[in-house]
């Protein structure tokens, strides 16, 4: 493993060694230019790898690996094949956060935040039996565009279903073949049977876009839709419905330029539905541009996205930790800390849930939190920018020091 990872360490410093490196499924996934093309954004953000800091078995044959730079480390997962020669058949970035000088209060970061082109907002609280103090806040009930955070509503009605007896973990969705967007199961065959553990945990884990959709077709979009306002989606919940899928939003942005989700937002909820279940299902997958986001300029994100404030989402985990006190909600809590988000956040708390969205514009990070006193907190912070895209080491580094200095002594 920490061969392998060595190997990584000089192919990310253009030190070559690819083909030798990474399996044949790899470099089919990610061809050389590509591999390479990642390689220079990180030295542009970072400046030169210096080093692996730190390599943490998971598996006999995977990891969590730091990996030095001049100005910051990169967060990865590697997995290596089990056979000889031993190669590598998974590398997946899992965020970088930056070096220089820390911040010194959660009010510098909140200010700092504040001090980003486009529109931000932040919130920490402290969590309880009552009401949910705010630690600090800037802009915490303004609903901004979110990414992937929209996935913890459709977590939250398969926590709900489960705890009502309507179904199990271990239940299992069998595919009907119908599309999906990229993802683990895009193209695995009509009749694979998946259970709902693992959906669930690809979707929050690594954002699985097909998981997330298998999942919101099965529990049903209007189920899904129901638990807007019980899970406390109160400021952007209503913009939300219909809720759509991932591979709907995929087609209304690109399709024949976005032409059809200027149709799309001429209508009202009853049409827009309408919509979704007619002319949008009917759209291939096809005609879906394969560049798009790949400029990185922002795409309609005031006016197609899932909307959500920072206070909508502490109040989401803040159900999703009441849902999932006691043994019958262990799988649940499992499931939010298997990515949590930042690695380092795990030095200063006891438990990190998590769950962040970005596309191009677009970035949100969302943390449930117990300290090692045990008390229990949420931190939720969002930046959206219609002109450009955002800087997400910036953006990541800045939450960081939050969640450093808000951690209990």
């Amino acid at each position: 493993m920490r061969a392998r990872t060595e190997d990584v360490l000089r192919l990310l410093d253009n030190k070559g060694g690819y083909d030798t490196t990474f399996a044949p499924a790899f470099r089919n996934a990610v061809p050389k230019a590509q591999f390479d093309a990642i390689a220079r954004q990180l030295s542009d953000a970072l400046g030169r790898p210096t080093g692996v800091e730190s390599i943490t078995a998971v598996t006999p044959w995977s990891a969590r690996v730091r990996i030095g730079y001049e100005r910051g480390v990169l967060n990865a997962d590697i997995v290596v094949d089990s056979t000889a020669p031993h190669l590598v058949t998974g590398l997946l970035a899992k965020g970088a956060e930056p070096r220089g000088p820390q911040v010194a209060s959660v009010d510098e970061v909140v200010r700092q935040i504040a001090a980003l082109p486009g529109r931000t907002g932040f919130a920490l609280a402290k969590l309880g039996d009552g009401a949910r103090p705010l630690t600090a806040g800037r802009e915490a009930g303004r609903p901004l565009a979110i990414g992937s955070a929209f996935k913890l509503v459709i977590l939250a009605e398969l926590a709900r279903s489960i705890a009502a007896g309507e179904r199990k973990w271990d239940d299992v969705v069998t595919l009907d073949g119908s599309a999906l967007p990229g993802g683990g199961y895009a193209q695995q065959p009509k009749g694979t049977k998946i259970p709902l553990r693992e959906l669930a945990g690809r979707m929050i884990s690594v954002s699985d876009n097909s998981a997330t959709d298998i999942l919101l077709f099965h529990l049903g979009r209007t189920k899904v839709e129901a638990m807007l306002p019980v899970v406390g989606m109160t400021d952007g919940g209503r913009r939300n419905v219909p809720f759509l899928g991932a591979l709907e939003l995929f087609k209304l942005k690109g399709v024949n330029g976005g032409a059809l989700g200027v149709e799309y937002l001429t209508l009202d909820a009853v049409g827009r539905r309408r919509m979704l279940d007619g002319k949008v299902a009917a759209t291939p997958i096809t005609a879906i541009p394969r560049d798009l986001f790949q400029d990185k300029k922002p795409v309609r994100i005031a006016e197609l996205e899932w909307f959500a404030s920072p206070n909508d989402l502490i109040r989401t985990m803040d159900w999703l930790r009441r849902h999932s006190e006691g043994p019958a909600g262990a799988e649940l809590r499992a499931i939010l800390s298997k990515n949590p988000g930042l690695p380092s956040a795990t030095e200063s708390w006891s438990y990190v849930g998590y769950k962040g969205g970005s596309e191009p514009g677009v970035l949100t990070m969302t943390f449930l939190l117990r300290g090692k006193n045990g008390a229990w907190a949420a931190l939720s912070a969002g930046w959206n920018d219609s002109a450009s895209d955002v800087d997400l080491l910036k953006f990541s580094g800045l939450v960081g020091s939050a969640l450093r200095l808000a951690a209990p002594n």
